[in-house]
């Protein structure tokens, strides 16, 4: 068993005020992808400065929105329908990693739109380099010791405060290193190797984090409010065969209306 780092989830207190690990992480993941984009939406798609920060600006807003939406509709309906007030508490947790995917591609979709640039190769930017946020998001959560893995005897389990007594995978770490770098580095190999059709990352995205985060939840304990919800199946692994599912189809239409690659030599 491995000890458990207990570092403080807040970084800087500035009085009353306290800079937290987790919206640090978010920040960084978000403008550090956004300044990696800026190269291609720049050079190669010649989108111009204002519209490359205005969907910024919606990808921001369809974070914090679906997040928090998506973990109400998924995770806990009830208790806010009965409490409407603690919806806004944001600061009190409760943020969906799917509803914040969903609101994303919405918010970017959208502007994106009302700019009259392609939405698709926005669209596999944004899951290529969101790889980014969630690697480092997942990292925050380990150091806020929360979404902690199941109780476990593997020699690299630790005891999280709130987690009782007994040790647990580290599953935070584990989500971090699956859905944020070896995505990562697979749509970055995938992009580089193959010159893949506007919206098949994207797809391959789906298709990725679904089958990694599917796998994963095996070991990560359940949402206390809900537990598993349809047999052995967490809430999680349903949304994300309906990602695969969703990303399977999309490759499939993509595959139908002239491949999913473009041959070298074409543009």
């Amino acid at each position: 068993m491995l000890p458990y780092p207990d570092i403080d989830p807040v970084f800087l207190r500035l009085g009353p005020f306290q800079l937290r690990w987790y919206g640090l992480m978010y920040v960084i993941g978000i403008m550090g992808g956004f300044q990696i984009a800026r190269r291609t939406m720049t050079r190669d798609l010649k989108i111009p400065e204002e519209a490359q920060y205005n969907m910024l600006t919606g990808i921001i807003l369809g974070v914090l929105l679906g997040g928090r939406l998506g973990y109400i509709l998924f995770y806990d309906l009830s208790h806010y329908l009965s409490n409407p007030v603690s919806m806004v508490a944001i600061w009190q947790g409760g943020m969906s990693y799917h509803g914040a995917a969903i609101g994303a591609a919405l918010g970017l979709s959208f502007v994106a739109r009302r700019a009259k640039v392609s939405v698709l190769p926005m669209l596999d930017l944004l899951a290529w380099l969101s790889t980014i946020g969630i690697g480092l998001g997942r990292i925050a959560n380990f150091i806020n010791g929360e979404l902690y893995g199941r109780v476990t005897d593997v020699a690299w389990a630790m005891v999280f405060p709130a987690g009782g007594p007994l040790p647990r995978h580290p599953s935070q770490l584990y989500e971090s290193f699956g859905e944020g770098l070896v995505l990562f580095l697979l749509l970055w190999w995938v992009r580089k190797r193959f010159n893949p059709v506007p919206g098949a990352l994207f797809c391959l995205y789906l298709i990725g984090y679904g089958v990694v985060r599917f796998m994963i939840e095996f070991v990560r304990n359940p949402d206390a409010q809900l537990g598993t919800v349809l047999g052995v199946l967490t809430m999680g692994q349903l949304l994300c065969i309906t990602m695969i599912v969703l990303g399977a189809a999309g490759l499939r239409w993509l595959h139908t209306r002239g491949g999913l690659f473009v041959a070298k030599g074409r543009s």
